[in-house]
């Protein structure tokens, strides 16, 4: 494992397969039903997550890593040959995570640079700077061409999402800028901005194929695009939407996955939630991702 060697957080909803492909580790956040606590992705499967939210009186919570479990990250890294450490975590707007993981960097005592980088971002817009940043990584990069990779994305990484509900972000805290459509909570399919890495609306649509359509919008609407993502969380409905963008981002041109237990927990069932980097580039063929 020598080189760098890179971490994150269980919000980046990164498959197991890329996890296993690019060497990178994850530490879990706890997902909280009551009292009973649950790690994500060991003792909870997103379909899990999902089934017990739906036959729950009390909406779940989050909350984040210890610093020893970050600690112990690093150390197996350490362990493992590495030269440096980068650590890429959901926004520190959303959760203490970073906070956790920069108690656990000043802990290791210099034993090898590790450097932990506030996302600005969550699921699959924090999923593409990890990947990124493993890929690097992989081609032989040094800690500096690895941590200047993630930093150039991280102001072009865009995240958007379709809600069924704003009803757990408001239990959950998490409201943040788009506090203001509280007042038409039930009459809207709202559609938010997390670009940033805090919450803010993007659209307060009244049906859930308005609020697919302006999603398809907001793709439209950037321009060039690269590294473009598409997540659900059981949404019955994510091949419609698939079907809609497919005229210019066909099947198989981008990212595919789940949104996992954190943010299912502060956002609810059935989102749909797009991410991409802004391209420096100049235009790119349609579908290109």
């Amino acid at each position: 494992m020598a080189g760098v060697h890179v971490v994150t957080d269980s919000s980046s909803d990164l498959s197991r397969d890329d996890l296993d492909q690019l060497d990178v580790e994850v530490v879990p956040l706890t997902i909280r039903f009551g009292s009973e606590e649950l790690t994500d992705g060991q003792d909870l499967t997103v379909g899990a997550f999902y089934r017990r939210m739906a036959r729950s009186d009390q909406l779940p919570q989050t909350a984040c890593p210890s610093p020893g479990a970050f600690h112990q990250a690093f150390d197996r890294a350490v362990r493992g040959g590495a030269d440096a450490v980068v650590c890429l975590v959901i926004s520190s707007d959303l959760s203490n995570t970073l906070q956790s993981a920069r108690t656990a960097a000043d802990a290791l005592d210099g034993q090898v640079p590790v450097h932990v980088i506030d996302s600005r971002s969550v699921s699959s817009g924090l999923g593409t700077l990890v990947l990124e940043a493993a890929r690097a990584a992989g081609r032989g990069a040094d800690l500096d061409s690895v941590v200047g990779r993630v930093r150039s994305l991280v102001p072009r990484t865009q995240v958007f999402a379709a809600l069924n509900t704003l009803e757990n972000l408001k239990k959950g805290g998490r409201i943040g800028g788009a506090r203001a459509m509280l007042g038409s909570l039930l009459a809207v399919k709202p559609l938010i901005d997390l670009s940033g890495g805090a919450v803010h609306e993007a659209g307060k649509p009244r049906t859930r194929t308005r609020a697919l359509a302006m999603l398809y919008e907001k793709l439209q609407e950037a321009g060039p695009i690269e590294h473009l993502a598409v997540m659900h969380g059981g949404a019955p409905d994510i091949d419609e939407f698939l079907d809609l963008i497919a005229p210019r981002f066909p099947r198989g041109s981008f990212r595919l996955g789940e949104l996992g237990p954190v943010i299912g927990a502060h956002g609810g069932a059935e989102i749909i939630g797009v991410s991409w980097v802004a391209s420096t580039e100049g235009p790119r063929p349609e579908g290109a991702a």
